[in-house]
């Protein structure tokens, strides 16, 4: 998972269960990151995964979903309107169906495994304000990984904080928040402690990971004492 556009480059390397739904794919990203609105939180911004290959996009926008589902059912009254509509508007209006016409499916109920391993990746935006964007890609597949929820195995640098006003601010931010002789770094470290800011932490982010469970663990093939891992290379 890398975040588009950030330098020195913000990623995560993640391996899941198989099976995962898009909504569970968004709890991840959030949970890796700094963002709140993945599970255990309920949903701060907007997020859409944009599924280029299948002309679809997965979102928990109930607009956008009841639009398409509005344009799917009345196809016929869009097309009248089309032929109604004045020539200053017509452009507008013909990029508008356009964009009805591309299937809207919820996060819940869909799995991502048919299209990453097709097409190996994804597109994650979040939180339209502030504008971030991810690219997900599938390195590979395994069939050794026996846990029931994801785990971080590598990664780089501190995530953004909610809010922060896109990249742009997000690095005005880290300039005040990491120069303790900026007349501003108190109350900016404030800040950052209401928006749950966290410094770039694998283990932390594992804790947090382990709460994700959507699978059985398959404790009888890991090496383990009373649920304690004891060895594993995914996780130690």
């Amino acid at each position: 998972m890398e975040l588009e556009g950030s330098n020195p480059l913000i990623w995560r390397r993640v391996v899941m269960p198989a099976g995962a739904t898009y909504k569970r794919l968004h709890d991840v990203i959030q949970n890796v990151t700094n963002f709140r609105s993945g599970y255990p939180y309920d949903g701060y911004h907007l997020f859409e995964f944009d599924l280029i290959e299948d002309q679809r996009i997965v979102t928990d926008n109930e607009e956008a979903y009841l639009e398409h589902q509005h344009f799917k059912k009345n196809k016929a009254m869009y097309a009248e309107r089309l032929k109604s509509m004045p020539v200053e508007m017509l452009d507008f209006e013909k990029n508008y169906q356009e964009r009805l016409k591309i299937e809207v499916r919820k996060p819940s109920g869909l799995k991502i495994d048919d299209y990453l391993e097709k097409y190996k990746e994804i597109k994650y935006s979040y939180d339209f304000g502030d504008g971030w964007r991810f690219n997900v890609k599938l390195e590979q597949t395994v069939d050794d990984y026996y846990f029931g929820f994801p785990t971080l195995l590598d990664g780089a640098e501190t995530a953004p904080p909610e809010d922060v006003g896109g990249l742009p601010g997000f690095y005005e931010f880290l300039e005040v928040y990491q120069d303790e002789k900026h007349p501003e770094h108190e109350d900016m470290k404030v800040w950052a402690e209401t928006m749950y800011f966290r410094e770039y932490d694998p283990d932390s982010l594992n804790s947090r990971l382990k709460g994700l469970h959507y699978k059985k663990t398959e404790w009888d093939k890991i090496n383990h004492e009373r649920y304690e891992v004891i060895e594993d290379k995914y996780r130690k």
